[in-house]
């Protein structure tokens, strides 16, 4: 994996997990364990026991791993793995970037961003896909040519709740059933996992940056996306939408045409390569309208 921060520094590194899927995904023996190890019923079997108090054994080894400090977050105790997987962070260790022109991420993660282009078409490095594809409505998807996706993947480190990217009027949301292949980029080299997985979405209606589409995917071992507000509503930049339970998942953010500047560093970075590494809450672009306004950028 090739990752960078915002400010230079850059990470290569493959562990262990990387080696297995890559197994996984690309020789015949791998490929024929996958076909079970994506089925909804297998998720959904690993929630059984990771919800469980019998889980509680793998969280101590999970903290040293990856070096969670667990004073960062609301309680340090937990009754199972998936309590401490979806355990809140302190708010003021995720400020949000308070100005009305920001678009802010909505999650911790690691962030590419893709041009789309005609016939609704985008890349996720070089796996194509089109918007129809993801969203599953035609209607929808032609809004968003010539547009951005923004595609931010969460991995087992990462806080895994995120938020609402500015002020406006969500939709109710829309599910899409479908297996859960990992969301490692791996997988992504072999299979459109991101068409392919179980997902959520809704529209958020906003003044500053047009008709965003907001989803969740699920992944390998994620077999619950759990979504805060299931109707139509007014939601603030910041409010939390919901959280994904274990396992690696990803945010997906479209965006319109001539809504948003994508920060350059975030399109250079995916341009050489690198996934940006980046937190909820932190800018990942600026709206349009201000630029009109006779803003600076």
């Amino acid at each position: 994996m090739k990752y960078i921060d915002r400010k230079g520094k850059i990470t290569i590194e493959e562990n262990g997990q990387d080696k297995l899927l890559r197994h996984l995904y690309h020789d015949r023996g791998g490929k024929l364990c996958l076909k079970l190890l994506v089925r909804p019923f297998v998720s959904k079997g690993a929630g059984v026991f990771l919800n469980s108090s019998f889980s509680k054994w793998i969280i101590p080894g999970f903290v040293k791993r990856n070096g969670i400090d667990l004073s960062d977050y609301k309680k340090q105790e937990f009754c199972s793995y998936n309590d401490f997987f979806t355990r809140e962070i302190k708010e003021e260790l995720r400020p949000v970037a308070e100005d009305e022109n920001i678009l802010i991420s909505p999650c911790d993660g690691k962030v590419t961003v893709s041009k789309i282009g005609e016939k609704e078409k985008f890349y996720i490095k070089d796996t194509e896909y089109t918007v129809q594809q993801l969203l599953k409505s035609r209607n929808l998807a032609q809004r968003y040519v010539g547009g951005y996706a923004v595609i931010l993947r969460l991995t087992v480190d990462d806080y895994h709740h995120y938020c609402y990217v500015a002020d406006g009027k969500k939709s109710s949301d829309r599910k899409i059933p479908g297996v859960f292949h990992t969301v490692n980029p791996t997988a992504n080299e072999a299979r459109a996992i991101y068409k392919e997985n179980a997902r959520e979405y809704t529209v958020l209606k906003t003044k500053e940056f047009g008709t965003i589409v907001m989803m969740e995917v699920g992944a390998m071992m994620v077999g619950k996306i759990t979504n805060r507000q299931k109707g139509a509503a007014i939601v603030k930049k910041g409010q939390e939408k919901g959280y994904f339970e274990f396992g690696g998942s990803t945010v997906i953010l479209l965006i319109q045409q001539g809504k948003v500047r994508i920060d350059k560093d975030l399109l250079k970075n995916t341009e050489d390569g690198y996934e940006t590494i980046i937190k909820m809450g932190e800018r990942i672009g600026e709206s349009k309208l201000s630029e009109r306004a006779g803003k600076a950028y």
